[in-house]
């Protein structure tokens, strides 16, 4: 293919019409800024004297504003607590045109992690995360039973704190419709994402499934090995500094990293797989899609913390 089809002004007017569903686990990214200017008395850590806060969507929640800067037409379903930090994330991502139907649950806070910035850098970060209740996460299989057939791509982002219980449903009723369905993967049993059309793990998730490798061909074997045990279409590994590389029934196919100067690689993950899901969506190959991404990526690890790309960023 050309590589002016690798080129995300190419599908900028396909992308504003596609239709893309994101489900999974959200949460609420705090940052606390400040002044690092002497060490505690009381034990051998820095004081940190907090300037300013900022309030970030998180989890799949990051994933769907990624793909609304890009100009997609979104939305999330998900399940937050009945709680300020759950009102904070719907406000967020109203202000960044994502469509989200947040169910609520009384019994579990919002999922929500504090990090701590002096000078700068990351010196603590701080979890709060309980699994959600059973009846909430059939309220939201209904949901998505409901709305799957308004959808060009579905993406299920998986970040292991419960919300996806569901999840082999969720690829089943989208195989059934034909609509492409992307999975971020979690844990080490990938059994539950049999029939994805792709997942896109780490380097260190996929070493946790597949185990270590000595050479690239060791590496494309265990990829090739997963992909037809699962019978997924395509497998995206994504290498950090090495880059990305993709498995497919073609072969592999190696795309080197694009980073400027990496500054934060938190997030990382969901803007890739929010360019995919974005491209796929408004019908790019697939070819095209992981070049873009890749080049997404390059961008947002020189940002600050969870961050998005606007389509100006890209060429």
């Amino acid at each position: 293919m050309a590589m002016a089809l690798h080129k995300f002004s190419h599908f900028r007017e396909a992308v504003s019409r596609a239709r893309v569903l994101i489900v999974g686990d959200v949460m609420l990214d705090r940052y606390w800024f400040g002044e690092v200017e002497r060490i505690s008395p009381e034990a051998p850590v820095p004081v940190v004297k907090i300037a300013r806060s900022e309030e970030r969507p998180g989890g799949a929640a990051n994933v769907a504003r990624n793909a609304a800067a890009l100009g997609a037409q979104v939305m999330l379903i998900s399940v937050v607590g009945d709680d300020e930090a759950g009102r904070a994330l719907e406000r967020l991502l109203s202000a960044e045109r994502v469509r989200s139907s947040l169910h609520r649950d009384a019994a579990v806070p919002t999922t929500v992690k504090l990090r701590v910035i002096g000078r700068q850098q990351q010196l603590l970060r701080v979890d709060f995360e309980t699994q959600p209740s059973h009846e909430v996460l059939g309220t939201k299989l209904a949901d998505y039973e409901n709305v799957l057939q308004h959808f060009d791509v579905v993406v299920l982002s998986d970040y292991g704190k419960g919300g996806l219980a569901h999840i082999a449903r969720m690829i089943e009723l989208a195989n059934g419709r034909g609509t492409p369905v992307l999975v971020d993967p979690k844990g080490d049993d990938y059994a539950r994402y049999r029939g994805a059309t792709m997942l896109t793990p780490n380097r260190a998730e996929f070493r946790e499934v597949a185990g270590p490798w000595r050479s690239e061909a060791e590496l494309a074997s265990k990829a090739q090995a997963l992909r037809a045990q699962l019978a997924i279409k395509a497998l995206l590994i994504t290498r950090s500094e090495e880059g990305m590389s993709l498995y497919t029934d073609d072969g592999a196919r190696h795309i080197p990293a694009q980073a400027r100067e990496v500054f934060d690689v938190s997030g990382a993950g969901d803007t890739v797989i929010a360019t995919l899901g974005t491209l796929l969506g408004a019908r790019a190959e697939l070819d095209s899609a992981v070049h873009i991404a890749n080049q997404a990526a390059g961008i947002v690890v020189g940002k600050l913390g969870t961050a998005v790309v606007s389509p100006n960023e890209l060429d």
